[in-house]
């Protein structure tokens, strides 16, 4: 038996595109991870993200200083801490709010049992601007 030989095509060969990278903190800069809410944030300047509520007594002005800082990263040189570091990082709120609702359902079979509670889990949005 003889193979038969595929009429296959090569493809044409491209260069690789250039790809722009956006030059932000989580790739050059200052980095570190910050706990609050019972939650670990890794954060840059300039990052915004999306807390727990904060108490309105350590809101003032808007600012809020975080001072639980596990670890920090500046340039290739990483420091951590045992617990925490001495360093804090400074934010301000841009925005108060609340998340989409969540439906918590309770039910049990053949016995006519249906609960259905809503719960709205409270959320502040900070900008970081400036890790000291």
């Amino acid at each position: 038996m003889e193979k038969k030989e595929e009429n296959k095509k090569t493809p044409a060969k491209t260069t690789p595109k250039e790809v722009e990278k956006k030059e932000t903190a989580k790739t050059t800069g200052k980095l570190a991870v910050i706990k609050t809410g019972g939650k670990q944030y890794l954060v840059g300047e300039g990052d915004v993200i999306k807390i727990e509520k904060l108490p309105e007594d350590s809101i003032k002005n808007e600012k809020v200083t975080f001072e639980d800082i596990l670890m920090t990263i500046d340039g290739g040189k990483v420091t951590l801490g045992t617990p925490t570091l001495s360093t804090k990082v400074s934010a301000s709120v841009v925005e108060e709010g609340r998340n989409k609702k969540i439906s918590v359902i309770r039910f049990r079979s053949k016995s006519r049992y249906f609960k259905n509670k809503g719960h709205r889990q409270p959320f502040h949005k900070v900008k970081i601007e400036k890790i000291a």
